[in-house]
C-alpha cells in the first residue's frame, strides 16, 4: 500500500483537493469519500501515462 499526502478544503458544498506530489491536478467531490476516490483515480491516471507531460514536485538540496 502506498500512502500519498493530499491537500483538501471545502468550498461551499464541494470538497476540493490535490495530491501533494502533483499539485497541478486538482479534483473535487460532493463528499470527502468521493474526493478521496477521485484522488485515487487521478493518481492512477498520472502514473499510468494516461495524462501526458505530468509535472512532478521534488526537493533540491543547495549549499
Amino acid at each position: 500500500m502506498t500512502l500519498l499526502k493530499y491537500t483538501y478544503w471545502q468550498d461551499d458544498d464541494m470538497w476540493l483537493g490535490y495530491l501533494e506530489e502533483y499539485p497541478d491536478y486538482m479534483t473535487q467531490g460532493e463528499t470527502m469519500a468521493e474526493l478521496q476516490e477521485n484522488l485515487r483515480d487521478i493518481y492512477q491516471e498520472l502514473v499510468s501515462g494516461t495524462i501526458p507531460s505530468v509535472r512532478h514536485t521534488a526537493e533540491l538540496a543547495v549549499a
